[in-house]
């Protein structure tokens, strides 16, 4: 099993002027540390569940590019792009930009958005669900037609592409891999079954089921479940020291267990830089065996 960590709280001790060095102290850390993945949130404003819309926020594709220069080795993704704050064509231009940069490293992390005051209060698009899911699956179609040798125009319900030109392409191929976030099961884990390599669950009494209705999809969609990375968002908080190592271990072995490949851990304090390295010493070597 991999971990990955996700950087989702940006108010750190120091404020905004010292956010900068803050963010290279904590991706260079995770990385020394064996963390296999780097993300940041799709968010401009302060999710509620962490804190009140006021906290720093990024945007994150230039987070990334930051990220990237600071990194060698580990893959970078928005855990998970907003599908209606950026117009396909540019996304897919951005994801190639990120892989070219950082030498291959870039993931497209997607997903049909859910924050509607964020959208509203800085006047983004934030359509009715059922078109948020359409859009999605046309900003798919438009990545990998981009990342492909078809430059072509792309006719869709909502997007209309006259040429998709896309110079230079990413250098992972056959392209940066996709993972779709998100648990619904009639459209989300369907969009896995036809065009992504990775999805991205919730641990928790409904995890098997999720990966159930995932494995039907795969076969009415002709597709190799295994194919499938499954991930899951996880808190990793280690304890002041190290206290909740081993419970941290066997909930990750039963993850393991049932085939999730990927744990996406926030780290609480990760600006402390212990924390992260206690994990690295601790956790994410003894789950590379799982």
């Amino acid at each position: 099993m991999k971990i990955g960590l996700h950087i989702a709280d940006l108010t750190y001790p120091a404020g905004s002027a010292g956010l900068a060095d803050d963010l290279t102290r904590v991706v260079t850390a995770a990385e020394e540390a064996s963390f296999a993945r780097v993300s940041v949130m799709d968010h401009l404003w302060q999710i509620s569940m962490l804190g009140p819309p006021e906290h720093d926020m990024l945007e994150a594709y230039t987070t990334l590019g930051y990220l990237a220069a600071r990194t060698s080795r580990v893959e970078l993704a928005a855990w998970v792009t907003a599908v209606v704050y950026r117009e396909p064509g540019m996304l897919a231009k951005l994801v190639s930009t990120l892989d070219v940069l950082s030498g291959g490293r870039a993931l497209l992390g997607i997903g049909a958005a859910w924050n509607e005051a964020e959208s509203r209060g800085l006047g983004l698009p934030f359509p009715s669900t059922a078109e948020r899911f359409e859009r999605l699956e046309e900003t798919l179609q438009i990545c990998l037609q981009m990342w492909g040798p078809d430059d072509g125009p792309y006719e869709g319900k909502h997007y209309r592409l006259e040429r998709t030109l896309n110079v230079p392409q990413p250098l992972r191929r056959p392209h940066p891999p996709i993972l779709i976030g998100g648990g619904g099961e009639r459209k989300t884990l369907r969009l896995v079954a036809r065009y992504a390599q990775a999805c991205n669950l919730f641990p928790g009494p409904e995890l098997e089921h999720k990966l159930d209705v995932l494995r039907g999809h795969c076969e009415t969609e002709g597709r190799d479940y295994d194919d499938i990375e499954k991930t899951v968002m996880f808190s990793l908080d280690p304890g002041e020291k190290g206290e909740h190592i081993d419970g941290l271990l066997a909930q990750l072995q039963h993850l393991a267990g049932l085939g999730v490949a990927e744990a996406h851990a926030v780290v609480p304090r990760m600006w402390e830089i212990e924390p992260l390295k206690l994990l690295g010493r601790e956790v994410v070597s003894v789950a590379a065996e799982f």
